[in-house]
C-alpha cells in the first residue's frame, strides 16, 4: 500500500519520504514545485506535479494509485509573508486541505496525518507548551494551520476520518546531503547565506530574561520530525488509538547566542553576530513537551545542537 506525501519536494516532505521509504511503505508524491524541488525527490519514488488545490488531478491520483493514507505537508509556510498575503494563504493551507480531504472521502481514503505548527499557539505565556496551551495564532498562516486541525477534527466526527495533526516548532538540519532548508526566512540558511557571502550574521536583542540574554527557541532535527510521522502513519494503518494533536518539541529550547556559538565552530569562520534591536512581540522563551509525541510516536531528540547545525551545513554546501 502507498503513503501520498503532499508537498514531498519540499525539505521537510522529502525527510518524510525517504522515512516512508526505510520503513518499507511505499511513498507517493504531489507537489507544485513552488516551494519544493524535483531533485529532492528519490530516484524510483512515483512523483506527480501539480496542486492539492486540483481536486480533478487527486482524483486521478487516488484513481490510479492504491493509496493507503495521506501526510499531509503541502502548504503556504511564511508566517511573516502571510500578513501581506492573507488570502493566497487561506488558499493554499485552508482550501488546498478542504479539496484533499473532499478528494480523500470520495477515494474511501480515511487516514491523515497533518503538518501543523507551534504557531497555533501564537506569543504563549507559559514555560513549557503543552498540547493543551491555548491556542494563539497571530498570522493567517497560524490561523491556516489550526483551521486545518478543525476541518479533521470535524471530518472525523461525520465520516470516521482517521487523523492526527503533529504541532512542531523550528525545524532544522539535515538527515541527507541532497536535502537542505532552501527558506529565505528561516535562521539557519539566513546565517549560512551571510557567512558564504562575507556577511556577519544578525541577532535581534541580546537583553531578554535568558542566561545569555538572547532568546530561547525550540529547535528539532528533521530526520527525528520524520520518524514521528512514519510512526503516526503506522498506527492509524494499525488502527491503534491515537491523539488528534502531538507538539514535537525537545522540552529546553536554545539560544539564539547557543547556535551562533556553534555555527562559529562548526563552519570554522569565526565571527561575533551583530547585536540589532528587539523584534517587535519576540517573546523570550517558546519551549515545547513532546512527552506525549515520545510516548506515543517514537519521539526523541536524538540529535544534539552541533549534530543539527552540521548536517544543515554539509547539506548547504553540498547544494
Amino acid at each position: 500500500m502507498t503513503w501520498l506525501v503532499t508537498g514531498g519536494a519540499g525539505y521537510i516532505g522529502a525527510h518524510v519520504v525517504r522515512a516512508l521509504s526505510e520503513a518499507a511503505m511505499e511513498p507517493l508524491v504531489v507537489d507544485d514545485l513552488s516551494s519544493g524541488h524535483r531533485g529532492f525527490v528519490p530516484d524510483g519514488v512515483t512523483f506527480v506535479r501539480g496542486s492539492i488545490l486540483d481536486g480533478e488531478l487527486l482524483t486521478r491520483v487516488f484513481q490510479e494509485h492504491d493509496v493507503e493514507g495521506v501526510i499531509h505537508v503541502a502548504g503556504f509556510k511564511y508566517a511573516g509573508v502571510s500578513v501581506q498575503q492573507p488570502l493566497h494563504t487561506y488558499s493554499q493551507n485552508v482550501t488546498g486541505t478542504q479539496t484533499l480531504l473532499a478528494t480523500m472521502a470520495d477515494a474511501g481514503v480515511s487516514r491523515i496525518v497533518f503538518s501543523s505548527s507551534a504557531a497555533v499557539y501564537g506569543t504563549p505565556d507559559v514555560d513549557l507548551v503543552t498540547e493543551e496551551t491555548p491556542k494563539h495564532p497571530e498570522s493567517p498562516y497560524g490561523e491556516s494551520k489550526l483551521i486545518g486541525e478543525w476541518l479533521l477534527a470535524d471530518q472525523g466526527r461525520a465520516t470516521g476520518l482517521a487523523h492526527t495533526s503533529l504541532r512542531y516548532f523550528n525545524v532544522v538540519g539535515s538527515g541527507t546531503p541532497e536535502v537542505h532548508d532552501t527558506s529565505p526566512h528561516n535562521l539557519f540558511p539566513l546565517v549560512f547565506d551571510a557567512l558564504i557571502d562575507g556577511r556577519t550574521p544578525r541577532i535581534n536583542g541580546d537583553d531578554y530574561p535568558t542566561p545569555d540574554g538572547t532568546c530561547v527557541r525550540d529547535y528539532i532535527h528533521v530526520a527525528d520530525l520524520a520518524v514521528s510521522h512514519v510512526a503516526a502513519a503506522r498506527r492509524l494503518s494499525a488502527g491503534e488509538t491515537i491523539r488528534p494533536v502531538y507538539n514535537l518539541g525537545s522540552g529546553e529550547g536554545v539560544s539564539v547566542g547557543e547556535i551562533m556559538r556553534t555555527m562559529a565552530e562548526v563552519t570554522g569562520i569565526a565571527f561575533t553576530p551583530e547585536i540589532a534591536a528587539r523584534r517587535p512581540g519576540d517573546p523570550a522563551r517558546i519551549v515545547a513537551s513532546g512527552e506525549l509525541a515520545a510516548r506515543d510516536l517514537e519521539w526523541s531528540m536524538r540529535h544534539t545542537l552541533t549534530d543539527m547545525v552540521a548536517s544543515a551545513w554539509d547539506a548547504r554546501r553540498a547544494s
